[in-house]
């Protein structure tokens, strides 16, 4: 076999066209190739063997070796089991099956030596095995022995004998047919320099260690190669980028910047927001396109760093336009904008899909004539008909709920593609960012306006409602605002509604002297800006809603945020919607309201909100806890790859060395095109058809 990444699995000893396919549907192994790149998720030492009389209750896993003096059954039904009673000559053990009893009594006979493995629990006054691998002893030598690899399986296939004991015999099945073809995929220089393990033998010891330290080395290869194909693929994009693509020099600050900094500047800027304007000027005046990514924590003032960079982008005679993901968000970047600008002849519009005909028919002439300067809206900006006469500068807000396609429209509006600015308020973890928005150059404001007070965040048991309702209530009397948020998965569940409802109901009892308004996602667009209105205006003093006041409310009055079943929240999300409180001069607050009954990684979350205000170290505790694929954003945003073994928060050192490695190869053979490095062409063109999406991501 010579090219063993196009064999069928069917073909392979084991597997045949039935458990092909499904392998095909609930693992995406398609051919052989697959197969190898399916890592265990774990290994368990199986080099002891264990006495029966030397089991306690703190055991993980164990090995025993002895035999099988009688089988039983119990009880009827569903509720049926077989029972084994297997004794090593120090004690007696049960190993216990809840299905597939004709099978194991058929298999596994009485007073034969076997080695049995499994994890001991207590039942009754006794310990058990359920369900454990058992082998018959044959000799020592051929006893399961050594690290022993775990596969993920599912229900499925485990339902077609398909456990991962299977996939061992079926991976084994693999190496003696096809290892011995496996052509090398990193070039011998960066093997040499990076000090790693050649991929056969990588590939033998992933699967079939034969010891923790050649483990460790062979984990340590495939994962530099995974994060040093992402780096290589995309420095390579971005330097391509550059090369082919000019940008507009915006080469001055005129009247527009001057007039708006001496006369309408509402405080002086942090010294992070000074440091942020002074790169993306540079980057704007190099002839480059800018490509940017804005982090910013809520409240940072990552608007106003815009809004002076559209105003610069005015002065050297270009249009912008900010596009947010939200009409709520969109009309609040608007109004902002507009305050910020009072009293300066600026055109500054609004594009909403909510906008009016004879409204846009003005705006698009507006646009083309140039009279129009700046332009706020949601995703109606990237509609066919929105054109300008001279876009130099886009901004987008919250970018990652946007698809690429979508964003990749706007940098179209002009033959010159425009400076782009990504703005964010989700704190990105460095490793994830290098990843995930590696073609972007980041900048971080990482410090808030002065006079801001950091919110208190307090956990709140849900049966000890008194003393909230009466810290809500004095917070109400100083004539502050408070938010009460439900948790709402799908907009489309009953029993969220229903909480909603109720909650909402409660509220108004406990607080009849009060104004209560609601908001979620079944409400009618005009319907719940009309309620986001009377929170604005003071008319209401309570908000209860779901998350979409998770952006776009900007109320620095409120100084109150309840968040029922907190536990429901991932920790970003938590974040966000602390968010929406802390934004005026006062004191304010966060109160958890989760009940007593709490897993031990959901009070670890708990505690950190409790214990931190750091948007950033928040984002990173996220990432450890939930993994990159579940936090907020991520998915839409689309990590354009599946890690098969790396992990961007644990792996962060060989991700960089992995990057270093990948720029060094760019800086000595920019189009890779050496003999040398054949190899990575050949490997970048094949990722780029199979398991990545290498997309434009910015």
């Amino acid at each position: 076999m010579t090219d063993f990444s196009h064999a069928d699995i069917k073909f392979l000893a084991g597997v045949g066209p039935k458990k092909a396919e499904i392998l095909n549907k609930e693992i995406n192994v398609y051919s052989v190739e697959d197969l190898l790149y399916y890592f265990p998720y774990k290994y368990i030492d199986r080099s002891r063997i264990y006495f029966v009389h030397e089991i306690d209750g703190n055991m993980p896993y164990i090995q025993l070796k002895g035999r099988i003096t009688a089988f039983e059954t119990f009880g009827e039904g569903r509720k049926k089991r077989l029972v084994a009673h297997f004794t090593d000559g120090t004690g007696f053990i049960d190993l216990v099956w809840f299905q597939g009893a004709k099978f194991i009594v058929d298999k596994y006979k009485v007073d034969l030596p076997y080695i049995i493995f499994g994890k001991p629990t207590m039942f009754g006054d006794k310990f058990n095995i359920a369900h454990p691998d058992i082998d018959p002893y044959i000799n020592e030598e051929e006893r399961p022995s050594g690290l022993m690899p775990y596969y993920n399986t599912t229900e499925k296939m485990k339902n077609h004998f398909l456990n991962s004991k299977a996939i061992q015999k079926i991976m084994a099945a693999a190496f003696a047919s096809v290892v011995r073809n496996l052509s090398e995929t990193l070039p011998e220089k960066v093997i040499q320099e990076a000090r790693l393990m050649g991929l056969k033998p990588a590939m033998r010891n992933i699967h079939f260690p034969e010891n923790a330290s050649l483990l460790r080395e062979a984990q340590y290869r495939l994962k530099f190669e995974e994060l040093f194909y992402i780096q290589l693929n995309i420095l390579k994009y971005i330097a391509e980028r550059k090369s082919k693509l000019k940008g507009f020099v915006f080469s001055k600050v005129g009247d527009y910047l001057n007039s708006f900094y001496e006369d309408n500047l509402p405080f002086p800027l942090t010294n992070a927001q000074k440091r942020i304007i002074r790169e993306i000027r540079q980057d704007m005046a190099t002839g480059e396109q800018m490509n940017r990514l804005l982090q910013g924590d809520v409240g940072s003032g990552k608007t106003l760093v815009a809004l002076m960079l559209m105003l610069i982008a005015l002065d050297n005679g270009f249009q912008s336009c900010m596009m947010a993901p939200t009409e709520i968000l969109a009309t609040q970047h608007f109004i902002t904008i507009q305050e910020f600008l009072q009293g300066l002849n600026v055109n500054v519009e609004l594009l909403t899909g909510s906008t009016k005909k004879t409204d846009r028919e003005r705006i698009h002439n507006a646009l083309l004539t140039g009279d129009l300067q700046i332009l706020v809206g949601t995703h109606a900006l990237i509609e066919d008909t929105v054109r300008f006469s001279n876009l130099g500068l886009v901004v987008i807000d919250e970018q990652h709920r946007f698809g690429v396609a979508q964003r990749a429209k706007l940098w179209s509006k002009n033959v010159n593609p425009p400076h782009i600015l990504v703005m964010t308020a989700t704190p990105i973890p460095r490793t994830l960012a290098m990843t995930v928005y590696g073609d972007l150059d980041v900048s971080v404001i990482d410090e808030l306006p002065p006079g801001r007070k950091p919110i208190r965040t307090i956990h709140q048991y849900d049966k000890k409602r008194g003393a909230m309702y009466e810290s809500i209530r004095k917070q109400l009397q100083a004539g502050r605002q408070v938010y009460i948020v439900y948790p709402l998965i799908e907009e489309s569940e009953k029993l969220d509604l229903r909480n909603l409802e109720e909650g909402f109901e409660h509220t108004r009892e406990v607080f009849p002297e009060y104004t209560v308004c609601k908001v979620h996602g079944k409400m009618k667009p005009k319907e719940k800006d009309a309620e986001m209105q009377r929170f604005v205006r003071n008319e209401a003093q309570i908000m209860v809603a779901t998350t979409v006041i998770e952006v776009g409310v900007n109320v620095p009055n409120a100084s109150v945020m309840v968040i029922e079943s907190a536990q429901r929240f991932g920790l970003s999300q938590l974040h966000q919607l602390r968010g929406r409180v802390g934004r005026g001069a006062d004191q304010s607050y966060c109160i958890l309201v989760t009940p007593y009954e709490l897993s031990a990684e959901t009070k670890k979350r708990i505690g950190i909100m409790v214990e931190s205000n750091d948007g950033f170290e928040i984002a990173e505790a996220d990432l450890k806890l939930r993994g990159p694929g579940d936090l907020e954003g991520t998915q839409q945003s689309g990590i354009p790859f599946n890690l098969r073994i790396a992990n961007l928060i644990r792996d962060g050192e060989i991700l960089q060395f992995a990057r270093e490695a990948a720029k060094k190869i760019l800086d000595e053979d920019p189009q890779i095109e050496r003999p040398e490095n054949l190899i990575l062409r050949k490997q970048l063109q094949k990722l780029s058809g199979n398991r990545f999406n290498w997309g434009q991501i910015s």
